[in-house]
Parts: structure tokens; sequence; C-alpha cells
């Protein structure tokens, strides 16, 4: 699949906006702890992915009623589903230059992921979180995500690469009370 930005000018997937916002503090101490790990952008990249996927659970599968949407939030809180993960990867690879983009599949519901620039293309990754059946890996060499549409079944992987979380997305998690609304409430297509 070619993926396809929304955007054409590069420099929008550095940017910060209310809920990728990679200029707060806690995102910042965040970066800069992992940055101080890494040998590289690719493996700061890598560390980032892993941190977000595996000490940030995703809320439906830890039962955790709070609904999170902006990045600073899910690192304090801990807990997000699919699209606040996304944004918080998003923060941490732009707070180190890293030009990161939204993007979407299509199951029962949208599911959110990112895709990261390194070497002068675009990877997609999805830091959901494993679980059995589920094991998302960071890789520059060939996909490996948490879950392949089934087209036959009219799952659908969109190719359009956003600057900031679709509408429809940060629509639903702004409105939230609690993530039993929010699983009420999700949308089914972009």
């Amino acid at each position: 699949m070619e993926l396809i930005q929304q955007t054409p000018d590069l420099s929008a997937y550095l940017a910060a906006d209310e809920a990728i916002d990679h200029e707060h503090p806690r995102v910042r101490e965040v970066a800069g702890r992992l940055a101080m790990e890494a040998e590289d952008s690719y493996d700061y990249a890598r560390l980032a992915f892993e941190f977000v996927r595996d000490t940030i659970p995703h809320s439906q599968d830890s039962g955790d009623p709070r609904v999170t949407w902006r990045a600073s939030d899910v690192l304090e809180r801990r807990t997000g589903i699919c699209y606040a993960k996304a944004h918080a990867l998003a923060a941490l690879l732009r707070a180190e230059d890293i030009p990161t983009a939204l993007c979407y599949q299509r199951f029962d519901v949208v599911h959110g992921l990112v895709a990261v620039r390194l070497d002068g293309a675009w990877h997609r990754q999805d830091p959901r979180g494993n679980k059995p059946g589920v094991n998302a890996q960071f890789s520059l060499g060939g996909e490996r995500l948490a879950f392949t549409p089934d087209l036959a079944a009219g799952e659908a992987d969109y190719p359009e690469l956003y600057a900031a979380p679709h509408p429809a997305v940060l629509d639903v998690l702004k409105a939230a009370t609690d993530r039993p609304h929010l699983w009420q409430s999700l949308p089914a297509a972009l």
C-alpha cells in the first residue's frame, strides 16, 4: 500500500497541537530520558515505540475506565486506547524531530496507529500494546502491526497520513465520560 501524506509540507508532521503536545514538560521529560539511552534516531524511535507499547497499558486490556487523548495525559496517567497511545508516540517522536503521522485502519471500528519517517520513507508502527494474539513490533523492514485488515470482509487500511488526529477520532475521545461510554461511540469509518 502506498501511504499518502495528507499535507505535502513535512514540517506539519513535526508540529505540536492540542493532542500531540510535545512541548509539554511531561513529554519533554520522557523524551529526554529515552534520548539519553538511544545511540541514534533509529534507536530512539524504537525505544519510544517500545516505551508506549509496553509501559502504557491499553485501557480496554487493563480495564481502566479513564479516557485520555492528549499525549501528556497519556504519559502522566499511563493509560489510553489505540488513538491515545498513537498521540503519545507521535509526541515523543516529534519531540526529537522525527516526522510522525497519524494513520488508521478500519475493522468493526477505526483503529489508530502512527507512521514514522526514517530513511526517506514512511513506516507504519502500532503501539497499541501486545497481548495473546497481538504481537506488534517496531520495524522499518516490513510492517509488524497489531492487526491486518481482511479486505474481503470489508476491513481496510486507510492510506492517508494525517499531521493531526482525525476529527472523528478526536471528537469522540474528548466527548467520552469514561471508557465504556467511549466504546459505544467509537467511529466505524473515517
